[in-house]
């Protein structure tokens, strides 16, 4: 395949530095979700293990998939407000990320398509000059 170097892509549009720099900017943000739990405790004799409403909690745990695999903590009730506040930001950081991608591929695109009006307009009608000549065509000593 052909190497070519990446074209200049020219100055940075502003909606992709304005992008930029919200992504850039420091904050803690997090992924997964928070819930309440419910449980059961070991103890043989506890009413726990009998009746589903007389379970320990609620307990706030925060889940998370790392790797395959879920991964929880549980949380007080200070930590579990800062929690939340977390997963906000991190949700509003991966839309603010999509929102990135999509304008990059539209800079990618509008570069893409200069390139292709450029090529059109140094093109000739006609097809481009033949750069060898002829081959004669293979025919059989015997025909």
């Amino acid at each position: 395949m052909l190497q070519m170097p990446p074209p200049d892509p020219g100055p940075i549009p502003p909606p992709i530095s304005a992008k930029a720099s919200e992504l850039t900017r420091p904050r803690p943000i997090r992924r997964g979700s928070l819930s309440e739990r419910f449980v059961t405790c070991s103890k043989p004799s506890c009413a726990c293990r009998r009746d589903k409403n007389a379970r320990h909690g609620p307990y706030l745990s925060l889940t998370r998939a790392v790797g395959g695999r879920t991964h929880s903590r549980l949380l007080t009730a200070e930590q579990a407000i800062i929690a939340k506040q977390q997963i906000e930001e991190g949700r509003q950081f991966r839309h603010a990320l999509e929102e990135y991608w999509t304008v990059c591929e539209q800079w990618a695109d509008a570069q893409l398509e200069n390139l292709h009006e450029a090529s059109k307009d140094e093109a000739e009608k006609g097809g481009s000059a033949r750069r060898s000549p002829r081959k004669s065509s293979r025919k059989s000593k015997h025909s």
